[in-house]
């Protein structure tokens, strides 16, 4: 990565910012996602279906994004993708049909995955500036913009503004905040040049794309159920919908704060073993006492299990010596996002059969697997 002639510190706030845009650009969606369901009247099964369309997106821009990365550098496709992703957001909350929507959808996940790389890569080059893991931080900022776009989200709701007018706010002040940091970003990537389109990973970065799987899969049904179940199994007042989704993301944002200390002191493996085993206990303290006491308890269980894992894969898929950082990065998200992919329709589809409580059930012993492949991966 080209040193920028601006300080580390100017550069560390310059991707925390875009870190915030995409945080809050989701979490501004997710937390609207029972009223459109509502507008719609999808059963939760066609609601599976719809936000399946998400992630799909998310698949399709991956190699595309890696390849842009790559070509034209992180710089120009974070700016692309921090001015797309939150104007599809206006369109979503004006949408009036299924097909309207999971058509958008497909569009906001192929520019919040163009993000997701290129806001990493850049990631990636400031920690090489400071020479210690800070990754967690960053994605800290992630998760404190989704705590904070719940709440907004709680906020709007309560005085009955619309998911139009919310995200047309919302997108307004993030294009604004991309424009005035743009400068700020590091100039130049380590690796460029020709690259392929579709890169294949090896088992290095296979294992890490696995353990991302099934954190993904976990966060994923976080992001789109939470509000549901605590709206139809612990039924909480209308108020409190967004309490479950905002616990969640309030400790998975204090955890990654935290993240980079812990890894110092505990080291990678031992981090993401004890992450793998706090989702599940929290999922299932969810299913088995499903209070609003006990699942908001699950719930912040969950967030701290979470906190860490996308981080630590990140930072270890960038030292990649087989691939450039963002190259790496489309190859394990490839994996992890097929995580992100199958978790939310998965739940919609069980819950249809047998019940909410059951899904949640099992992506438990999914997050679960997440303590299992950390103890066969090595890490630097």
């Amino acid at each position: 990565m080209k040193k920028s002639s601006l300080s580390p510190q100017t550069n560390r706030i310059a991707i925390a910012s875009y870190f915030f845009i995409a945080g809050i650009s989701f979490a501004s969606w997710a937390s609207r996602i029972p009223d459109i369901k509502a507008s719609l009247k999808l059963s939760d099964a066609a609601l599976g279906g719809v936000l399946f369309a998400l992630p799909v997106g998310s698949i399709f821009s991956l190699p595309i994004s890696g390849w842009l990365v790559a070509r034209w550098g992180s710089r120009n496709t974070l700016l692309l993708a921090s001015i797309c992703y939150p104007l599809i957001l206006i369109l979503l909350g004006g949408s009036s049909s299924v097909v309207q929507l999971v058509s958008l959808l497909l569009v906001f996940g192929f520019f919040g995955n163009m993000m997701n790389i290129s806001v990493n890569t850049q990631a990636i080059g400031v920690e090489a500036l400071y020479s210690r893991s800070i990754m967690a931080s960053f994605h800290g900022i992630w998760s404190l913009a989704g705590f904070m776009g719940a709440a907004v989200g709680t906020l709007l709701i309560s005085y009955h503004v619309n998911p139009f007018q919310h995200f047309a706010i919302i997108s307004a002040l993030m294009i604004g905040l991309s424009f005035y940091m743009r400068s700020s970003t590091l100039p130049k990537d380590a690796v460029g040049g020709d690259q392929p389109i579709f890169a294949r990973p090896d088992a290095a970065l296979l294992k890490l794309g696995l353990i991302s799987f099934c954190c993904m899969a976990a966060e994923g049904t976080m992001f789109d159920w939470s509000g549901v179940y605590f709206q139809k199994v612990v039924k909480a007042p209308p108020s409190l919908v967004t309490l479950g989704y905002a616990s969640f993301m309030g400790t998975m944002a204090i955890g990654r704060f935290i993240g980079d200390r812990l890894v110092l002191k505990f080291g990678k493996k031992e981090i993401l073993k004890a992450s793998g085993i706090t989702i599940a206990m929290g999922l299932l303290s969810a299913v088995v006492f499903p209070n609003i006491y006990m699942a908001t308890i699950g719930f912040l269980l969950v967030g701290f299990g979470v906190s860490s894992v996308v981080p630590l894969v990140y930072s270890e898929a960038g030292k990649s010596e087989t691939l450039s950082p963002g190259m790496a990065l489309a190859a394990v998200s490839s994996i992890g996002f097929l995580g992100f992919l199958m978790g939310p329709p998965l739940i919609g589809f069980i819950a249809e059969a047998f019940g909410l409580q059951w899904s949640f059930a099992i992506i438990a012993l999914l997050g679960f697997g997440t303590t299992l492949l950390a103890k066969i991966t090595k890490f630097k």
